[in-house]
């Protein structure tokens, strides 16, 4: 099943639980996208890192008034000696709503801004630069229509020598593209994606992922699979993206969290599978989950590995819902595959539920591939303990997927029931027979009835 489109359910009310459960993942999938913006993955992203060389930046907190901002913006605009400094506090004063909101108003305030982005003092065009990046952080989005006429600037210093001036150029197209159609289309027009497809095969690490950073927030607007993901492809990104799913990448785990990011988005929006599978990435994600399933199981985990198996597990599960052949399914005949999986499901149950979610949403697509692949799940000595976890946590959806996993299983090879019922599962289903929600009270019910009722296990 395509992750965010619904699920069949096989139970007794299964007419009415399709219609809930596709109701159900669209709201998941609107507050992934909200998560993803205000949690694990910042949408717009403002790299502290970047302020100086080793300056510590006060982060202002306190407000200031309208008299302030214009001072400031007077003396850069009257090019005093003291410009500089007065970028430097400008860009303090822009890190608050009210102040970016001031500022955007006086008259020729971003024209003044940009010809000091374009100066050819290197401390100059470094604070303007950074006093853009604090304005594309903004939320507003007039603020980045405002900040449109920076953009051919911005795309042109791409090219430049200096990669820490090349990484905070990306890092401000991607914020001015997150949310706003007519700066992803102007962007388009100004050759956006050729630029991207340079900065991605960079030697520079930061460089390479503040790209791909950028690329994934055009990927994910809502015009993408029409007007993005077909110059994407031709310009022929996707093998550099999959080439950078690698634990052992020299440009670290926080490149390849983004580059997953835009190969899910181009595998959901209904690419040819055919072509994405023929480049390797279902070879590239299943080796990568199987060396994170490695560190899990090892205790061996780094702080936002989560981030990268959550969006690697939900773009293999809906290339095999898109795909569904035999070369497709072949790849995943590898029994570690299964293990890295029930390392994560039971790992990130209390931590991280929504990488359990994600790993059962696999899972359940990976049993469509048949009694085969059904057989090596019933095998597998850690897939059952594991889903015998989650039929017991608090979270509802888990609990659901994981009885739909079970029925998926227990359909197609009888002596899943033996091993199912080995590992105290069927206390497990007992437990939540008289569950208060209706739903996993019917479906649990279902699973008791048909597999273990009158039957010596």
């Amino acid at each position: 099943m395509i992750r965010g489109r619904g699920a069949e359910v096989r139970s007794r009310n299964r007419a009415c639980g399709v219609e809930e459960i596709k109701a159900r993942r669209r709201q998941q999938e609107r507050a992934l996208r909200k998560a993803r913006k205000e949690k694990q993955l910042v949408s717009k992203r403002l790299p502290r890192g970047l302020q100086g060389d080793g300056e510590e930046m006060e982060i202002r907190e306190t407000s200031v008034t309208k008299e302030e901002v214009l001072q400031l913006f007077q003396r850069i605009q009257r090019g005093s000696d003291d410009r500089l400094a007065a970028l430097r506090s400008l860009r303090q004063m822009l890190q608050l709503k009210e102040t970016q909101q001031m500022f955007v108003r006086f008259e020729n305030s971003i024209h003044v801004l940009i010809s000091l982005f374009t100066s050819n003092l290197a401390s100059v065009q470094l604070e303007a630069t950074r006093c853009l990046l604090e304005l594309s952080h903004s939320d507003d989005q007039s603020i980045s229509l405002v900040c449109l006429p920076a953009t051919p600037y911005l795309l042109t210093y791409l090219s430049g020598q200096s990669a820490k001036f090349t990484e905070l150029c990306l890092y401000i197209l991607g914020n001015l593209a997150a949310e706003n159609e007519a700066v992803r289309n102007q962007l388009l027009v100004q050759g956006v994606i050729q630029a991207l497809a340079i900065c991605l095969q960079s030697p520079h690490g930061a460089v390479v992922e503040a790209a791909a950073y950028s690329l994934s927030q055009m990927l994910q607007a809502k015009e993408a699979g029409e007007k993005i993901i077909p110059s994407v492809l031709e310009a022929n990104l996707t093998p550099h993206l999959i080439r950078l799913l690698d634990l052992d990448c020299e440009f670290g785990m926080q490149t390849a969290v983004e580059c997953a990011w835009c190969l899910h988005y181009i595998v959901s929006s209904g690419v040819n599978s055919e072509c994405m599978i023929s480049q390797g990435l279902i070879r590239q994600a299943v080796i990568l989950l199987i060396a994170l399933g490695r560190a899990v199981g090892s205790g061996t985990t780094t702080d936002g590995m989560e981030l990268l198996i959550y969006p690697v597990a939900r773009c293999l599960a809906n290339l095999i819902v898109s795909d569904g052949t035999a070369r497709c399914k072949v790849q995943f005949h590898d029994r570690d595959v299964l293990q890295a999986l029930s390392a994560f499901i039971s790992r990130f149950l209390q931590s991280r539920p929504f990488v359990t979610r994600e790993c059962l949403w696999l899972l359940n697509n990976l049993t469509e591939m048949g009694l085969e692949y059904c057989e090596k799940l019933q095998h597998q000595t850690g897939i059952f303990p594991a889903l015998c976890i989650t039929l017991r946590t608090a979270d509802p959806e888990a609990v659901r997927l994981t009885l739909e996993v079970l029925n998926l299983i227990l359909s197609r090879c009888e002596q899943a029931c033996v091993s199912f019922a080995n590992q105290n599962g069927i206390l497990a289903l007992e437990a939540i027979q008289y569950n208060s929600n209706e739903d996993i009270r019917v479906r649990a019910n279902f699973l008791m009835d048909k597999y273990f009722a009158n039957k010596a296990i």
